[in-house]
């Protein structure tokens, strides 16, 4: 059956006067298949986000397909799980940010930066729309399990007594920036939990 697909699919390359670029398969997921595309619009997106030159090299190529791989599972945890997800209001909010921040507030500035990375306004806010709900799960997945003790925040305002002076000039004592510390432990143990569950869901998963 395959390779009768095959076949066929090559016989219409052959007879049609230009060329057909097939959309390759690059990875599978379980059952959900990352193409070729997937992978290069990862990257414009990355490179946009990130500020960063367009570069469609192996090893660019392979850490894309490892995001989307992440990203995959990801996708299926938030649908098995049924977590809420973020608005289109939330995602054009972010978007009016990083135009703000980045752009000067100019359209014209940012719509320049995304055809050079060869992305449009309506597939940056898709994606945005996306990394907002991946936030809000690993918030709400993770947080809950998060126990970070008094005696964490106050030996790590200790320990880092001399970096906090320098961010927090005006008032460094330990009441005025104990809820930044709280706030910024919190976080870091978010992101163990979460590597920890990446890594185990990944190795449950077929991938090939």
């Amino acid at each position: 059956m395959f390779i009768g697909i095959i076949a066929v699919l090559s016989l219409l390359a052959f007879q049609t006067p230009r060329a057909i670029v097939l959309d390759r398969i690059a990875v599978v997921v379980g059952k959900v298949a990352i193409k070729s595309s997937d992978i290069e619009r990862d990257i414009r997106v990355t490179a946009f986000l990130n500020h960063e030159p367009l570069v469609f090299t192996p090893d660019a190529r392979k850490k894309a397909a490892d995001r989307l791989i992440d990203q995959q599972i990801i996708r299926q945890e938030i649908a098995t799980g049924e977590y809420p997800r973020a608005s289109d209001a939330d995602a054009l909010a972010l978007l009016n940010q990083i135009r703000a921040s980045r752009f000067g507030g100019s359209d014209a500035r940012m719509l320049a930066e995304l055809n050079r990375c060869g992305l449009t306004k309506a597939r940056l806010q898709e994606q945005l729309l996306w990394q907002l709900t991946v936030l809000r799960f690993i918030d709400e997945r993770f947080r809950p399990g998060v126990q970070v003790s008094d005696d964490d925040i106050r030996k790590y305002y200790d320990e880092h007594l001399a970096e906090l002076t320098r961010q927090y000039p005006q008032d460094h004592t330990f009441p005025a920036i104990e809820p930044s510390i709280r706030e910024l432990l919190e976080g870091e143990e978010i992101n163990k939990q979460f590597e920890a569950w990446l890594t185990a869901a990944r190795s449950r998963v077929w991938i090939e």
